[in-house]
């Protein structure tokens, strides 16, 4: 059973039973499923490949499927990239996952044709498809290297960040606190910086600060800060006692914040946080635009090769003249039995030809050839070739 999320990619024989089939089908389908418009229904050319050997046809047929996993795990990421940019904004995501600066939609449902500027159709199957994986390749690397070097970026700029927020027991003090605050240009002092828990322990301090080491200066303690569960306090000591008095602390719960006053040391962490705002910034603007880029590209990447491979299956069905006539579908998700019933009342003519695959590949290959392929020739399938294009983007 095809799948309710995807656009349907349908091909059949190019004989006298395929005339005017495209206005036959849109009728009946829009006629018997109701639910389903004549837009969602739309022809599909498919070009006449280089056919080559059936030995290749039927090895090329086996790795299409790992192909299209790949391509389509690949567009399926970059969506994932553009959706975590944007932070889960669907309405802006549509802006982005567009298709020549086409929707998705409109890209296969108005006239769709292979690029043959691109992907001329004199290459051989098997090439075409290394061609087609050698694309893909390329942008899911280039993909990766951008996506890591945005996340290394953003990831600095949020460790920076975090040290600014969070209570005054953790966070950065650059913004906290002023020269005013500290005793400067002493041999023998200095002034420590303490956070004391503001609900149960700030009168302990008051009351204990002076007494936890010898050389604690009398009534130096200031109040600087304060949040909802932290009061920070400035008291100078000496020098000579301050591993002790820390360490007095420690057995008190007051916390000694371990901050050395500098001016260009402060400056310094403001000019690199700034730097790692402005850097976040261009790499997300660049892996917007690229991710907006390689959507586009890969998109057609996937739809090029489901082409490639409704064709090899086509040829393995129904053999030689490979001239097919193709159908692109998206289905009502709630009428796909009621389509798929009124697809197979209309391609039943194509039974008899349909059944025939196994055997005819069975006469024309080697025993090898049979026996290493006998799953792939023995699967179910509709008497019309079917393949889906998953709605990634939703």
């Amino acid at each position: 059973m095809p799948s309710d999320q995807s656009t349907w990619f349908i091909s059949v024989p190019q004989d006298g039973e395929s005339e005017g089939l495209l206005q036959e089908i849109t009728t009946k389908l829009v006629r018997q499923s109701k639910a389903l418009p004549p837009s969602n229904i739309a022809p599909l050319t498919i070009p006449s490949f280089k056919t080559g050997t059936l030995d290749s046809l039927v090895s090329l047929s086996e790795d299409l499927p790992k192909q299209e996993a790949f391509f389509t795990q690949t567009v399926a990421k970059i969506v994932d990239t553009l959706r975590n940019l944007l932070n889960n904004d669907s309405s802006k995501l549509l802006q982005h996952i567009l298709v020549n600066e086409a929707t998705v939609d409109d890209y296969l449902l108005h006239d769709w044709t292979w690029n043959e500027g691109r992907y001329g159709v004199q290459r051989g199957l098997p090439e075409m498809a290394e061609v087609l994986n050698k694309e893909m390749t390329s942008i899911d690397n280039v993909m990766k290297t951008k996506l890591n070097n945005y996340n290394l970026a953003k990831g600095s700029l949020t460790q920076m960040q975090r040290k600014k927020t969070g209570n005054l027991s953790v966070r950065s003090l650059t913004d906290v606190v002023t020269k005013d605050n500290f005793l400067l240009d002493s041999e023998y002092m200095e002034t420590l910086l303490v956070a004391v828990p503001k609900s149960t322990l700030v009168k302990d301090w008051n009351s204990k600060y002076e007494r936890l080491t010898s050389m604690v200066v009398p009534r130096s303690s200031q109040p600087i800060s304060s949040d909802s569960e932290y009061s920070l306090f400035g008291v100078v000591i000496f020098r000579k006692v301050h591993d002790e008095f820390v360490q007095k602390c420690r057995e008190n719960k007051f916390i000694v914040r371990d901050f050395q006053y500098s001016e260009d040391a402060m400056a310094k962490q403001r000019e690199e946080l700034d730097t790692a705002d402005t850097t976040e910034k261009e790499l997300w603007t660049e892996l917007l635009r690229l991710s907006r880029t390689n959507f586009s590209e890969s998109f057609q990447l996937l739809v090029h090769l489901k082409v490639l491979r409704l064709f090899v299956e086509s040829v393995l069905r129904y053999g030689l003249p490979a001239n097919y006539t193709g159908l692109i579908i998206k289905p009502d998700p709630k009428q796909v039995k009621k389509i798929l019933t009124i697809l197979s009342s209309q391609f039943s003519y194509l039974a008899p030809r349909s059944n025939q695959r196994t055997a005819n590949t069975k006469s024309g290959a080697n025993e090898e050839v049979v026996g290493e392929y006998q799953s792939l020739m023995e699967q179910e399938f509709f008497d019309f070739v079917l393949y889906e294009v998953p709605w990634i983007t939703n």
